[in-house]
């Protein structure tokens, strides 16, 4: 379902939905960071989606990093809690979701990269890369945060 990122923007639709989604970056023994380019909006992101019932965040993570990409992953810590009412994320259902999307960090365990019907291209990409990429300001704040190596979640 396409999707339309909105951020601090005054035309931006009111919210009338708040779902638990998950985003994990992934990096491999040598730094790179998992990335898809995105079928709903055509952006570069790192895997997520929401959490569904009976399921915990941390499945909801690694579920999402595997439908997506093909890689199984470990969780090995949290980025963050990004809440920012000013984010809202609208749907062509009409559906007008606040943000609030858990950040995880996790290694590659198994599994080989292959798209899904929601990541166009799947790639392994080199930090420095990164900025060269279509991406929205929200998740590159996230991948940022991410590549620091904060001792402490950030906290929106």
């Amino acid at each position: 379902m396409p999707k339309k990122d909105y951020y601090d923007d005054p035309a931006a639709p009111p919210a009338n939905s708040l779902v638990v989604a998950v985003a994990t970056v992934v990096r491999d023994d040598s730094g790179r960071v998992l990335m898809i380019e995105r079928t709903d909006n055509g952006l570069w992101a790192v895997p997520g989606g929401a959490q569904d019932v009976g399921e915990s965040t941390r499945q909801a993570a690694e579920r999402e990093a595997l439908e997506e990409t093909g890689i199984e992953i470990a969780i090995t810590g949290i980025v963050g809690i990004y809440s920012d009412p000013r984010h809202v994320i609208a749907y062509d259902d009409g559906e007008v979701r606040q943000e609030f999307s858990i950040v995880f960090r996790a290694r590659p365990v198994g599994g080989e990269l292959r798209t899904s019907d929601e990541s166009r291209r799947v790639h392994w990409v080199e930090p420095d890369r990164i900025a060269g990429l279509d991406i929205h300001s929200s998740m590159r704040l996230r991948i940022q945060h991410a590549l620091e190596e904060r001792a402490e979640p950030y906290l929106s």
